[in-house]
């Protein structure tokens, strides 16, 4: 792998969950342990800085030993609010931007986004699988920080608005599995079930 510089990373846990009743999908816990705690777990060995952001619950997030941004947009602007909160506050040249609901990230995330950013000479860098390409979870330069609140103080929202005018780079991952995510109560059940599968493996 490339050998590369610091990397500030955040957590997204500031949505609305609409379909999961308006639960705070961070605090819900699998097998135990909340799904922040183990995004968490997944991402620290990855960077070099972690933040959290959230909107609601900023006493229990602080909770979990990581500085917790709130946006600056009101009304729940998005994840694109969320990555200009961690832009400001990064140390370091490189974000890695990841939802709090996917709880099985890969241990190598950060290395081969890095890679293959560097590589292909790429403004962002994010994985996709056979199924899908998951566009809210990126590794960009943090001196992308001006376009993104220029397009934030124009209205835009969509992380693939943002991204189209981007020179971004898909990074293949073979599982799956690794970038499910959960919406709704039936998607935990089934996240659950994979997390059991692999204990008894």
């Amino acid at each position: 792998m490339t050998e590369r510089p610091k990397i500030s990373g955040v957590i997204l846990a500031g949505g609305q969950a609409r379909r999961m009743d308006g639960a705070d999908k961070g605090l819900l816990e699998l097998h135990g342990s909340p799904l922040i705690a183990r995004v968490i777990e997944h991402i620290a060995p990855q960077v070099d800085e972690l933040f959290i952001s959230a909107n609601r619950n900023l006493e229990q997030y602080a909770g979990f030993g990581r500085p917790v941004l709130a946006d600056e947009l009101e009304d729940y602007a998005g994840p694109l609010a969320g990555l200009q909160r961690a832009m400001q506050q990064a140390s370091h040249p490189f974000v890695l931007c990841v939802p709090c609901d996917m709880p099985l990230l890969p241990m190598d995330l950060a290395a081969r986004l890095y890679a293959a950013l560097v590589a292909a000479d790429a403004q962002i860098a994010v994985p996709g699988t056979a199924a899908d390409m998951h566009h809210a979870l990126v590794l960009c330069r943090r001196e992308l920080a001006p376009s993104l609140e220029a397009f934030l103080a124009a209205g835009g929202r969509r992380v693939t608005q943002w991204q189209a005018g981007l020179k971004r780079v898909v990074v293949p991952f073979a599982d799956p599995d690794a970038f499910l995510n959960i919406n709704t109560p039936e998607q935990l059940e089934l996240v659950a079930g994979i997390v059991e599968q692999g204990r008894r493996d």
